[in-house]
């Protein structure tokens, strides 16, 4: 088994990983948040999520308020098991570096 077995090349890029992260700590985050947190422009944010969503560990959600659509994200348990795996197997790469 590899060192580096689990971490899963989905989260190389730092927006994903961001949009990754901003989702485990928080129920569902907004587009204009997440583009705002990651400082990121529309488009990139977009892409990124769409990748995510690809692999089935975004949850999208639109809704209107007032006339507007607000799209919401979250994670998907898939997602989520995904990301810790991601992290630990992260983790586990460091302190065996030291």
């Amino acid at each position: 088994m590899s060192i580096i077995e689990n971490i899963n090349k989905t989260f190389d890029n730092r927006v994903r990983l961001g949009i990754m992260s901003a989702l485990m700590v928080n129920e569902s985050v907004d587009f204009n948040t997440l583009k705002e947190l990651l400082n990121v422009t529309d488009g990139n944010l977009a892409s990124h999520i769409k990748a995510l969503e690809k692999v089935a560990y975004v949850l999208i959600q639109k809704q209107f308020i007032g006339k507007k659509t607000n799209t919401k994200y979250s994670l998907t348990k898939l997602g989520k098991a995904e990301f810790i795996k991601h992290i630990n197997a992260l983790e586990k790469l460091i302190r065996n570096n030291k």
